[in-house]
């Protein structure tokens, strides 16, 4: 049941990455305000903020959903409707929700806004789908536990003005989509108000009741096992299959993430949905993809729920991440005189240093530097100094925000 051409959905945690997720390619964008946000540990972005983020998303022919989808108490319910209020004068395209409270307030409140269920909400079938749609939901964002089949299921029997969205990408939380308890219980810091403390990626031992502080391992294959630690999720190989499903939108998990994986995440995603858009049917995602999600920092990959309970889910060795990647610069322009790349720095690279230049829209390309200078022009070996700027020679201009990027030395 093919509708129309799903939208790549990109996560933006600050300004620096919401202006990643534009240039890289993104059809909208999520963020974060001060109040009702499921992100605490991100900078978040003030009414002011959140107003020129809005004007930058809109210049670009794009869309901005705002989350509102911690679960409220008491003493925040008079806070709601100036809110909403503010941020309908401020232009948001969607509100993201998951407490049915403020879905039936946001209702009453900012009739004229269109509201997302969060996947907080747990949506796993088309029956609470329709009676959501019934109390003015635009979409549903589902429960990452679903596998394909009961996705097509939830597409097939809703409303045709229903979307619905599905996360794609990025890290999986080890409760039901995300309603985790481990960390106000373990730590007193509420998940589900946006400061998890992520005990499920901690290291965990056994200890018997009548031997206190005597702590035996969990042991797998010899060694500690991260018992709860999930691995990260990645269907940029399926993408075909949900869009015959009916899914409107792909979500990219990651607001807490860096600039640059926001850059080469919506980057992959998006030059492979154009891709599968072409022909659904036959759509095989190119190596060169597949390769470029390994790039970015992440735990190993798993296709998650999509097709049943996952066998392989957990990384037991590590509760790390894989980074064999780093970004040396950012391109700011060009010295068209002397045919030169002005950059910023980001981390320590060397003339003769192989790198990868990371284009938005345009792809990748290998490239070593014969020639740098510093920002009076003069030679230099290397850029050793953060956020210096820099130059290096390069034959044509490249687009404002291309990524330098560099293997890591293991």
């Amino acid at each position: 049941m093919i509708k129309n051409k799903p939208e790549v959905l990109a996560p933006a945690g600050d300004r620096e990455r919401l202006e990643a997720a534009l240039r890289f390619g993104a059809d909208a964008v999520y963020l974060g305000g001060k109040l009702f946000n499921m992100r605490a540990g991100t900078k978040s972005f003030t009414q002011e903020e959140l107003a020129e983020a809005v004007k930058l998303t809109h210049s670009c022919g794009k869309r901005l959903y705002l989350t509102c989808n911690t679960l409220l108490n008491n003493g925040e319910i008079d806070l709601l409707p100036r809110y909403l209020a503010e941020v309908r004068e401020i232009g948001v395209d969607a509100l993201i929700i998951s407490d049915m409270g403020v879905l039936m307030a946001a209702h009453r409140a900012v009739p004229d806004m269109d509201l997302h269920i969060s996947t907080q909400a747990g949506v796993t079938n088309w029956l609470t789908a329709t009676e959501l749609f019934r109390l003015g939901a635009k979409r549903v964002v589902l429960a990452r536990e679903l596998p394909l089949t009961e996705i097509e299921g939830v597409c097939s029997r809703i409303p045709q003005e229903l979307e619905v969205e599905v996360f794609v990408h990025g890290a999986m939380c080890m409760s039901v989509s995300g309603r985790c308890l481990l960390s106000q219980y373990l730590t007193g810091r509420d998940a589900n108000r946006g400061a998890c403390t992520q005990p499920c990626r901690w290291k965990y031992a056994l200890m018997e009741e009548k031997r206190p502080n005597q702590f035996y391992p969990v042991e797998e294959d010899g060694g500690f096992s991260y018992i709860l630690n999930a691995k990260d999720l990645c269907l940029i190989e399926h993408l075909g299959k949900l869009a015959k499903a009916g899914v409107h939108s792909f979500k990219i998990e990651g607001r807490a993430k860096s600039a640059y994986y926001t850059a080469v995440t919506v980057g992959a995603y998006r030059a492979a949905t154009d891709l599968m858009w072409q022909d659904v049917e036959h759509y095989h995602c190119p190596e060169w993809l597949r390769e470029e999600v390994t790039k970015v920092s992440h735990r190993d990959y798993t296709t998650g729920f999509l097709f049943g309970a996952p066998e392989n889910g957990q990384c037991y060795e590590s509760g790390g991440y894989i980074r064999r990647w780093e970004v040396a610069g950012v391109v700011t322009g060009y010295d068209a005189e002397h045919h030169r790349l002005l950059c910023v720095q980001r981390n320590k690279f060397s003339v003769g240093q192989p790198l990868e230049l990371v284009l938005p829209l345009r792809g990748v390309k290998k490239f070593t530097p014969t020639a740098l200078y510093n920002a009076e022009g003069e030679p230099v070996e290397s850029v050793p100094h953060a956020a210096a700027p820099f130059m290096m020679d390069y034959p044509e201009r490249l687009p404002e925000g291309t990524l330098l990027r560099m293997a890591v030395e293991e």
